[in-house]
């Protein structure tokens, strides 16, 4: 059976549970649990994105309560938002999007995890807009380094477009992401966006996003915007002292009034 058949059957099972009740629609719940996920992810110093990495992020994904289950064959999904640079380096309106993928194998048992992807460069991120991107195939995937100094053992040039951070018990960490792929959910968008379903459109938009997406996007520019603040400091501190105007040294002449008389 093809996976675009048999996916949303197993996501509707697995996220039944998970649809928020009362005033609040699908998408402003998954609004509101993105900023919570990355507030709570950045609140851990040894366990938080890199300020290099997330200062040079072209976009992010977050997807909280992402689903695994599995018996026999296993299935992974969920829903999330991403948010893409725009040239004047300021955050684009989220874009509703859904994530999926199949394994074979022995396994049993299910997990919920929060997911949050930082895209490195236009590609990976032209890959999810144009329809569908899949990590480890379309773009190179690796399991994010942690806290903010953790940049200091990673390759400075971001050998890897995308990097993929987990937390499924309490800590978030590192972890590949590799076959899982991420596509646009049109349908959520239509619903959020009063009628509007493609990402070029709502990408271009212009002015304050509605609420609570508004929220999250000053979430993600105040995060990024402190950790680009930060690495500019780090980089011109050396510069500084290397400046620094050495300060000039006076030797004392001898008294001349002590010096003998010549003969």
């Amino acid at each position: 059976m093809k996976f675009s058949a048999w996916f949303p059957a197993v996501a509707f099972v697995l996220l039944a549970a998970a649809q928020p009740a009362g005033a609040v629609t699908r998408e402003e719940a998954t609004l509101q649990n993105s900023m919570v996920v990355l507030r709570e992810l950045q609140s851990m110093p040894d366990m938080q994105i890199p300020d290099l990495l997330l200062s040079r992020a072209e976009g992010i994904v977050v997807l909280p309560a992402n689903v695994k289950a599995a018996f026999g064959l296993g299935a992974r999904g969920g829903t999330g938002v991403l948010l893409v640079r725009n040239a004047d380096r300021s955050w684009s309106h989220p874009v509703f999007v859904s994530t999926g993928a199949l394994s074979f194998g022995f396994q049993a048992g299910a997990q919920v995890a929060d997911v949050v992807l930082v895209l490195t460069t236009r590609r990976s991120v032209e890959g999810i807009t144009d329809g569908k991107l899949t990590l480890g195939a379309d773009a190179s995937v690796a399991a994010g380094p942690v806290g903010r100094t953790a940049m200091a053992g990673t390759s400075l040039t971001f050998d890897s477009e995308v990097y993929a951070y987990s937390r499924s018990k309490g800590l978030f960490a590192g972890v590949s992401f590799e076959g899982n792929g991420i596509f646009i959910n049109r349908k959520g968008n239509r619903r959020f966006y009063d009628g509007e379903g493609s990402p070029t459109a709502i990408l271009a938009r212009t002015g304050a996003a509605p609420a609570p997406a508004n929220e999250l996007v000053a979430e993600i520019t105040r995060l990024t915007s402190g950790a680009g603040e930060r690495v500019a400091a780090q980089e011109a501190e050396p510069a500084a002292k290397s400046e620094r105007p050495v300060e000039p040294k006076t030797y004392p002449l001898p008294d001349q009034e002590s010096r003998p008389e010549p003969n």
